[in-house]
This record gives C-alpha cells, sequence and structure tokens, in this order.
C-alpha cells in the first residue's frame, strides 16, 4: 500500500478535472479531492452518475463540483477545444487532470480479437487521453504546479495472454506519459507521472474477473493516497514515474 497521510485541506483552491467521474476509482477520486478542497469538474459518459456524485459532493459540503458530460467513444477534436474554453472562462487554468476512464473490450486470444473493438478500445484508453491532455494543456501550463495522472495496469508493463486491446492500450498510455514528462519537465510546472490501481473493488474488475471474490481486492477508497499525493503539492518535481498504488 502506497504510504501518504494527506494533510487537512491539501488540494484547496485546485481545480481537478476526472474522467470516468461517475464509478469506481474516477467517482472515489472525485469525494476525496472535494473533501480535501478541490473544485472537481466530473467528465464522464453517463449524467445520471455524474449526477450522483455531484450530489454527494454537494450533501457534504464541499466547493461546489462542475460536471461535462463527454463520451469518450465518439468525441471529437471539436469537443475537447470546447471543454478546454468553457474551464478556461469558468476557472482561467487547471490543477489537475486524472485519466482514469477506460473500457476493458475482450478477454480472448489475439487470434479472435475483432478488430472493432480492438480500435474501440484502442481509441478510448489511449487515443481520447492525448487527445483531451492537448486540448488542455494550456489550461495546465497556466497552473502554478499541475499535475497529470494516467491510469496503467499490471498489464501496461507486462503483457498478459487474452488481455488484448486494453494490454496494448496501457502500454500505449504509458509511452505517452513518458513522452509528455520529458517534454514538459523544463519547459513548464506540469508533473506527469502513472499510477497502476492495482486489484481494486470495481465493476471492470468484476467484468475481467467474473467468478473472483470482491471481497479479497481493497475498494477504490482504499488506494486513494497515491493519488493524494501526485496531486498534491509534497509531489512537485516528481514526474515521469510509475506508482503502484498497493
Amino acid at each position: 500500500m502506497f504510504n501518504y497521510t494527506a494533510p487537512e485541506k491539501l488540494l484547496n483552491n485546485r481545480v481537478i478535472l476526472i474522467t470516468g467521474a461517475g464509478d469506481g476509482i474516477g467517482r472515489a477520486a472525485a469525494l476525496d479531492c472535494a473533501r480535501l478542497g478541490a473544485t472537481v469538474i466530473l467528465l464522464g459518459r453517463t449524467l445520471e452518475k455524474l449526477e450522483a456524485v455531484y450530489d454527494t459532493i454537494e450533501a457534504s459540503g464541499y466547493s461546489q463540483a462542475a460536471i461535462f458530460p463527454l463520451d469518450l467513444r465518439s468525441a471529437k477534436d471539436e469537443q475537447y477545444i470546447k471543454l478546454a474554453q468553457i474551464l478556461k472562462a469558468e476557472f482561467g487554468h487547471l490543477d489537475g487532470l486524472i485519466h482514469n476512464a477506460s473500457i476493458l473490450g475482450q478477454r480472448t486470444p489475439i487470434s479472435n480479437y475483432e478488430s472493432r473493438t480492438w480500435n474501440l478500445v484502442m481509441h478510448v484508453n489511449a487515443t481520447a487521453p492525448f487527445m483531451m491532455t492537448q486540448a488542455l494543456l494550456p489550461l495546465l501550463e497556466a497552473s502554478k504546479d499541475a499535475s497529470i495522472i494516467f491510469t496503467s495496469s499490471s498489464v501496461g508493463s507486462q503483457g498478459k495472454a487474452y488481455w488484448g486491446a486494453y494490454s496494448a492500450s496501457k502500454f500505449a498510455i504509458e509511452g505517452l506519459a513518458q513522452v509528455l514528462a520529458e517534454e514538459t519537465e523544463n519547459t513548464s510546472k506540469i508533473r506527469v507521472n502513472i499510477i497502476n490501481p492495482g486489484a481494486t473493488r470495481t465493476n471492470m474488475r468484476a467484468q475481467a474477473y467474473p467468478g473472483e471474490n470482491p471481497a479479497v481486492n481493497l475498494t477504490p477508497e482504499d488506494i486513494m493516497p497515491v493519488y493524494q499525493y501526485l496531486l498534491g503539492p509534497d509531489s512537485c518535481g516528481v514526474t515521469g514515474q510509475r506508482f503502484n498504488a498497493q
């Protein structure tokens, strides 16, 4: 388990965007960031889920969140540009970006993998984060110390049979993060890092391992310390690294 104890109001006055914020790790990160003082931008595909997280933040008395519904499967450049324009007008800058949203695809041998599913998984898991990051870079550069977090997996550094496009997409996201970390290290105050959440009690985990007892895995709330560390000022200067949440 990553060892970090977040100070109270660690993320006070920070603006943090989280993809896939309606469920699982994204939801836990959104609530935790709000608890620590951040203004959270909830981005996801299902409006009802985002509204439920928004309501929980509101009921808890945290800083008012913002909702931005976006389907990464079909979003085009114009929609990412619009997102950047709205955030610039509303906040002027962005202090944190958590790329959490992803899809599993098929668990099957490469010989049986459907090309349409392959393309979709690669788009949602790798291309969409690139497009969003590119559009939001000026807002991140406007921050005093911005943090970009890419979410990977154990199969993003060591390929395993039957993980197909999911594994390949996570290798791609790690490469993207490393390239971006080098490009921004000496030209901005942006830090770029990778988190491998590990086996976590989420719907995707249940989909990948339907016979597994979910109680054996940590909850999304359990793995928040690594996110807290990388989003807060204590990680300033830490970039291009890969962190295991467990």
